[in-house]
């Protein structure tokens, strides 16, 4: 059965900019939700002290809970090779945080949609990239999963593999047990892509998801993407909402994944409108995990 985790999307500013939340803070707001472990992002200030590592990991131990994924956002496709060599060398730093962490999985994204890459390059550029990461990971005991992003939180420009063609020539392009898929129906709906599309497309290769609803506030998907590039974060008119009252259709998505045997980790995305709402995505997902794996134990 899998296993439900959860990300303080609600929080990033604080954790992570202004350094106006602890991390101990939220390890404290989450336990109180039955959640199995908490999805770390590597950008909180508090990681950049390595010494504080093995703390925080025992601290959400203590609660009863494990660290499944490391969160971060490689970005694999600028056009200056000294660039992406710093990047790898990044995406290694965040790999040994995911081990000392304990946790199984580390995330790599290609990189940003520059206007001057041509596809060719860019599936080139971050194939090398995450190749070039993924025998240290091996050593670790820890297997990278890219995202089918939108736009990192501190990006100029969305996601170069976040449309569907794109993504899977990626994929495609990786063959090795240590590298999979981690799967955000949302983020396909942003593209204008049918999120079920994509599962069926990489389902044998998912190890781990974001579980999400998006809607757009006001406008079209087609104002998002006029809005989105060349300015840091998201555009206004996105938001996050409870899951299950969204656009993605979770029995479906459930019934593909238990078919193709997944039995990792979900990772809540959510709780934008506070704590109340996260409670409610849990819960609905818990729900929705035990229909369609009712004869395993949880």
């Amino acid at each position: 059965m899998p296993k439900l985790a959860a990300f303080p999307k609600a929080f990033m500013e604080p954790l992570c900019k202004t350094g106006t939340m602890a991390v101990s803070e939220w390890i404290d707001l989450a336990s109180e939700l039955p959640l199995d472990g908490l999805e770390w992002y590597a950008g909180f200030l508090e990681m950049e002290d390595r010494s504080n590592w093995e703390p925080l990991r025992a601290l959400v131990e203590a609660k009863g809970m494990v660290i499944p994924m490391v969160c971060c956002s490689p970005d694999f496709t600028h056009p200056e090779a000294s660039y992406r060599e710093e990047q790898i060398a990044k995406e290694k730093g965040w790999i040994d945080m995911a081990a000392t962490l304990g946790a199984s999985y580390c995330r790599v994204l290609s990189g940003q949609r520059r206007p001057e890459l041509s596809r060719e390059e860019g599936i080139r550029y971050a194939a090398e990239g995450i190749n070039a990461c993924l025998p240290y990971a091996k050593e670790r005991g820890v297997t990278l999963v890219i995202e089918n992003h939108y736009k990192d939180d501190f990006w100029d420009y969305p996601e170069f593999a976040q449309m569907m063609d794109v993504f899977c020539d990626l994929v495609a392009a990786i063959d090795d047990p240590h590298f999979g898929v981690n799967y955000d129906p949302s983020n396909t709906i942003l593209a204008g892509e049918d999120p079920l599309d994509l599962l069926y497309r990489v389902s044998s290769r998912v190890k781990t998801m974001h579980a999400s609803d998006r809607y757009l506030i006001e406008g079209t998907i087609e104002d998002l993407r006029r809005e989105e590039v060349g300015v840091e974060g998201y555009a206004q008119r996105l938001r996050h909402g409870q899951i299950g009252e969204g656009l993605n259709d979770y029995d479906a998505i459930f019934s593909e994944l238990k078919r193709v045997g997944f039995d990792s980790w979900i990772s809540i995305e959510d709780g934008v409108d506070g704590m109340d709402q996260l409670a409610r995505s849990a819960e609905f997902l818990h729900t929705k995990i035990t229909q369609h794996w009712p004869t395993e134990s949880h």
